[in-house]
């Protein structure tokens, strides 16, 4: 069977027709040159506006369009490109169905480099297939950029924001995911994690699909309340439950700490050494030693004991189904914090207190929308960093992070190439 019944088979264009296939001489090796020509009665499209136009010459050479290898074969299309004389676009170059614009790889090409891309980092698919890095990129971004452009952002109901650190220092991006039940999916994605970054990506998904949201799921940053707040006011702002219980541990910590420091520096036995996961973990995630040590701990009248007891009563808030109860529990859970003279659960209570009315909203959205589909998100963004080593430029990990994480249509192509 010849490579051309191959061709006509799985990728065959109605406009052209593929003539010949021979083996070609080049400086990396031997190369796989498939010749084409246009059919005698095929269209001629403007490449400007896709209308069909006139001929008005031939370029003087033609030119390779870079295909899927064959057997570890480089493979090439051969074409002598047409220009044509379009009645709106004047002279244009023509339209192939094979390749966008001045791009020497063909679409199909792209489309299974960018496939591999999503399983492997860049350098693998260069390394595997003998292409380069810049191929693939070129690959992944046409990609991107066609699924943005035509990417479907209506009816989506529930949205999630967050912060990702990315580079050394306070190097940070604002992440707006979809997080509805059907549909996870990255949003948007801007440098630094301010008002203005937070704004960018809500304008990016059009004024009218902002309207449609219904549910906000964000930590307690102060940019994300006030933009929320302004450009989201008929949806219901849920916060964070991970946040919330990670200040209270923080509030916990700090009473150990302080007490540890004080008992050394009066001369006690330091009991409090090797303590704070048996303060802070789960009862049931605590190791056999950590749960031993918690119980002698427990015998002690000691600040650090009534913080963590503190902070074990304050779990069966999240057990409420109505929100008027848990505003009840809550307010005398904050009471009694307030009478602990703990400083540090002190501040933790007005830091509840501030945003009380935001924590109900958890049980007036059924508890069916919370942070863990963005922290799960964030983890997925850890991985794709991870495996590739990190990026230097935004847009390149922009482009990563939307390849594998925006659930983007693909360009249309005659044959599926896996």
């Amino acid at each position: 069977m010849r490579v051309r019944t191959l061709l006509n088979y799985g990728y065959k264009f109605k406009s052209f027709v593929y003539t010949r296939e021979r083996f070609e001489v080049c400086e990396t090796g031997v190369r796989l040159i498939i010749d084409v020509a246009p059919r005698e009665n095929g269209r001629v499209l403007c490449s400007g506006c896709q209308r069909p136009a006139p001929v008005y010459d031939h370029q003087p050479t033609a030119r390779y369009f870079e295909f899927i290898p064959l057997w570890g074969i480089a493979v090439f299309f051969c074409y002598v490109m047409r220009r044509v004389h379009c009645r709106y676009c004047g002279v244009k170059v023509e339209q192939v169905p094979w390749a966008q614009g001045k791009n020497s790889l063909t679409v199909a090409y792209q489309l299974f480099l960018a496939r591999w891309a999503r399983k492997l980092s860049w350098q693998e698919v260069a390394q595997t297939f003998n292409t380069t890095w810049d191929k693939v990129y070129q690959a992944v971004r046409m990609v991107v950029e066609y699924g943005l452009k035509h990417r479907d952002l209506a009816g989506i109901k529930s949205v999630g924001v967050d912060e990702i650190q990315y580079g050394k220092g306070h190097s940070y991006l604002t992440v707006l995911y979809q997080i509805d039940a059907g549909s996870k999916r990255l949003l948007s994605v801007t440098k630094e994690r301010t008002v203005k970054s937070f704004l960018r990506g809500l304008r990016s998904l059009g004024t009218e699909n902002l309207k449609c949201i219904k549910y906000v799921c964000s930590d307690m940053w102060p940019a994300y309340l006030k933009v929320i707040k302004k450009k989201l006011p008929q949806a219901i702002h849920v916060l964070d439950r991970f946040h919330i219980v990670k200040k209270l541990n923080e509030a916990v910590d700090e009473v150990r700490r302080e007490e540890a420091k004080k008992m050394q520096a009066e001369g006690f036995e330091p009991i409090l050494k090797d303590s704070r996961y048996c303060f802070l973990k789960n009862e049931e995630n605590l190791t056999e030693k950590q749960a031993n040590k918690l119980d002698e701990l427990l015998r002690y009248d000691l600040k650090s004991v009534r913080a963590y007891m503190l902070k074990e009563s304050f779990q069966a808030f999240w057990k409420y189904t109505h929100p008027a109860w848990a505003d009840k529990f809550l307010r005398a859970w904050c009471a009694r914090a307030m009478r602990s003279r703990l400083k540090p659960m002190k501040k933790f209570v007005k830091t509840v207190r501030r945003h009380q009315d935001l924590m109900l909203n958890w049980f007036r959205a059924k508890k069916s929308y919370s942070s863990g589909s963005v922290e799960g998100l964030n983890r997925k963004i850890n991985l794709v960093t991870r495996k590739a080593y990190g990026y230097k430029s935004f847009d390149v990990l922009k482009i990563a992070l939307f390849h594998t994480m925006g659930n983007l249509p693909e360009p249309k192509t005659a044959h599926r190439f896996c």
